[in-house]
């Protein structure tokens, strides 16, 4: 069991669904990374701000591109900088320290207090990104060979790590973690989410908008479907163009093509998709 200081319960700001707060408090329990995968857009790294926030951690960011590299995470030693400074004759070349860059781990395992450490879209970096962490995230230390000291952890950070699935992750790596897969709201699941965003949407807006978008996802051959933070975007956009629930739909209940729909399909191919669709039912009429 968790302690309650040390559990989360989700927040205001978040609706968390039962299965995931109960993964949280599992990867905090186990001493564990908490691994979570879920379609872009479904809240992976705003779990992570709202986990800190809700534990009363500072968060530590480390967003992963395809060109990082996992040393980038411990420390980095400006070789330049040294030569550089070496040629201008400047005293502090005599101590490596100066030219120690620390990375977000370090700076993690540094702090006076515990924190939350977010490694976020891991699957964008090379294939042996996350074995290269595997002993540091296990053993929460790393040797600095440089200046020969050891850095270890003060306090064990709560590890929060996602991944849109772009790629498989290593066996070794999965073993070590605690996993948990973001599963796309149902329509009751994102009215709850809606409600945190947009408290005074009107009702018969929100319905007709959430039977469109739904539709939309639903669509076989869809390049990308809509997420929820697109749903987010599109309802701002619906509210301040004053867009009435009657425009989302044609009387005859057919699938229309939705105002501002830009906000939703974010390719040409699914664009001309969903026109194709909308011709084909009033062909069927």
């Amino acid at each position: 069991m968790t302690d309650s200081k040390t559990s989360f319960q989700g927040s205001a700001q978040y609706v968390a669904t039962d299965d995931l707060k109960m993964a949280v408090n599992a990867a905090i329990a186990l001493q564990r990374p908490l691994l979570i995968k879920g379609e872009p857009g479904t809240g992976k790294t705003m779990l992570a701000e709202e986990v800190a926030a809700a534990l009363n951690m500072p968060l530590l960011q480390w967003h992963i591109k395809s060109t990082t590299k996992a040393q980038q995470g411990l420390y980095e030693y400006d070789a330049v900088s040294r030569l550089r400074d070496s040629q201008l004759g400047d005293n502090k070349v005599q101590d490596i320290k100066n030219y120690i860059v620390q990375g977000v781990l370090w700076q993690s395992f540094n702090a006076e207090q515990p924190n939350v450490l977010l490694i976020d879209e891991i699957d964008k970096a090379d294939i042996e990104f996350p074995n290269d962490l595997l002993r540091e995230l296990d053993r929460m230390e790393f040797f600095v060979y440089e200046t020969r000291q050891t850095i270890k952890a003060k306090h064990r950070p709560v590890v929060i790590i996602t991944s849109n699935n772009e790629k498989e992750l290593p066996d070794a790596f999965l073993r070590r973690c605690f996993f948990h897969y973001i599963a796309f709201p149902d329509p009751v699941t994102m009215q709850k989410i809606v409600d945190v965003h947009h408290p005074n949407i009107k009702k018969d807006l929100l319905a007709a908008a959430l039977q469109s978008f739904y539709e939309i996802r639903n669509l076989s051959g869809l390049k990308k479907k809509p997420s929820t933070s697109e749903l987010i975007d599109w309802l701002k956009l619906l509210m301040a163009e004053d867009i009435t629930a009657e425009q989302l739909h044609s009387k005859d209940g057919k699938t229309n093509i939705p105002p501002l729909h830009g906000a939703l399909l974010k390719n040409e191919q699914d664009v001309h998709l969903f026109e194709r669709l909308v011709f084909m039912n009033r062909q069927n009429r």
